[in-house]
């Protein structure tokens, strides 16, 4: 596949896919920790190199240790056909909390020697079965604290894309990131959402509203209750709106990516999960028709990025190469 220039000027296209057990939702499919997903990865891969994008998947230790999910995804890393990355589930990371109510517990909740510990021993996994130091890392459920910054860092990470500038988990004991910049940035150690001296470079998902409220009154977006004032606010007309195929429409999509452009953006972020593609492997994904819906509003997506608005894929660690010859 064509090689990227860091250097290029061209907005990037990065697809982060948390690669991860089935239905991860499903406090009995997180006992079990199935991989059949895996089996979807070529189909997918195939899809995205149509639009010459080279995705980068955030492996979990379940998708790393399990020999049917690790070969596919060996595979596909020895191809450099993408980036493989890290993504902590704590309640499949060991060592798994001894605590009887651990439950299903964002990262941002663990103790910071389990947390250490749990991040090494993930990155050493994936060294180890995949071939490949990660450097690109995203929290499960998003749980990213500033904790985890100066631990990153250590093990070798470059990039983190756990930030989404519309989450607002506290209902749940998880992270809000209210006021966070959409573009990328370096955070501050003593808070991720505001920009700083960390060594890695946090890559926003792509989320915002439509119509855009600028920065203010989206972060005041984002700190009310979600299920509770969103809903009136889109009978209004302002809605949320991601870049992932199981939030949004394509045309929602499209039109939010062509407001990116106009707003001169560096990226567009896309994420979603491996298990969306398997029958039953999420929420999302029910039955095989929602899968086709998805797979067809995701390469309508890739087309409308790389057709009408001139952006390129790139994977999280080419975006960052470029990232640091532009800021040279």
């Amino acid at each position: 596949m064509t090689r990227i220039d860091a250097s290029s000027s061209r907005p990037a296209i990065l697809v982060g896919i948390d690669t991860e057990a089935d239905n991860q939702w499903s406090e009995s499919a997180r006992r079990t920790l199935e991989v059949k997903n895996a089996e979807r990865l070529p189909g997918l891969q195939a899809l995205l190199e149509r639009h010459g994008v080279r995705p980068t998947y955030l492996v979990t230790h379940e998708m790393a240790t399990t020999e049917s999910s690790a070969a596919i995804l060996r595979d596909l890393g020895r191809a450099r056909r993408c980036e493989i990355g890290a993504h902590l589930h704590p309640w499949s990371s060991p060592p798994l909390s001894s605590q009887p109510d651990a439950g299903h517990p964002f990262p941002s909740q663990l103790d910071t020697p389990l947390l250490t510990r749990q991040l090494r021993e993930l990155t050493e996994v994936i060294e180890a079965n995949l071939g490949v130091r990660p450097t690109t890392y995203r929290a499960g459920r998003w749980g990213l604290d500033e904790r985890a910054l100066p631990l990153l860092e250590e093990l070798g990470f470059t990039v983190d894309t756990s930030v989404d500038p519309l989450l607002n988990e506290t209902r749940k004991g998880g992270p809000l990131f209210a006021g966070a910049p959409s573009q990328p940035y370096r955070p501050a150690y003593s808070d991720v959402r505001k920009s700083g001296g960390a060594r890695i470079l946090e890559v926003p998902v792509s989320s915002g509203t439509m119509p855009h409220l600028g920065k203010p009154l989206e972060t005041l977006y984002t700190r009310l209750p979600p299920l509770r004032f969103r809903g009136g606010l889109k009978r209004l007309g302002i809605k949320p709106v991601w870049l992932r195929p199981s939030y949004n429409t394509l045309e929602e999509m499209k039109a939010f990516a062509s407001a990116l452009a106009q707003r001169g953006t560096s990226c567009f972020n896309i994420a979603f999960h491996s298990s969306e593609m398997l029958p039953g492997g999420s929420p999302y994904s029910p039955d095989q028709r929602s899968i086709d819906r998805l797979l067809s509003d995701l390469e309508g997506l890739l087309e409308h990025l790389t057709s009408r608005l001139g952006a390129e894929g790139r994977t999280f660690a080419e975006f960052a190469a470029g990232f640091e010859t532009r800021a040279a």
